[in-house]
């Protein structure tokens, strides 16, 4: 599924299962939620932070590819209903970094 695709997908969804988009503000705030549900699942399963259940360690892959796909839900949804093709916008802010940072980062040490 292409970034174009996707957007026309939830807006197909929105309007035939989810009845309308929530406002523009509600679905940022909701992001919000979905990037800390992200957040709390990374730093379980690559930082220090430790589940509180055993049993939690062996759904967390798949829970984290549910909050993913929460965020990028959302994402989409935003898109839509500020009328931002995401395909357009990726493009250009690749084409931005590409020109800003290809020396930065071949010149950081860090990376290598």
């Amino acid at each position: 599924m292409t970034i174009q695709e996707a957007q026309r997908t939830v807006d197909q969804w929105i309007k035939t299962i989810g009845v309308r988009y929530y406002s523009e503000l509600t679905n940022t705030a909701l992001l919000m939620e979905e990037v800390g549900e992200v957040a709390r699942l990374m730093a379980r399963i690559y930082g220090e932070q430790s589940f509180k259940k055993p049993e939690e360690v062996a759904e967390a892959p798949a829970q984290l590819a549910d909050e993913m796909a929460d965020v990028l839900f959302l994402m989409l949804c935003l898109a839509n209903q500020t009328g931002i093709d995401l395909t357009e916008a990726l493009q250009k802010n690749l084409d931005k970094k590409t020109q800003r940072d290809a020396a930065r980062h071949a010149a950081n040490e860090k990376l290598r």
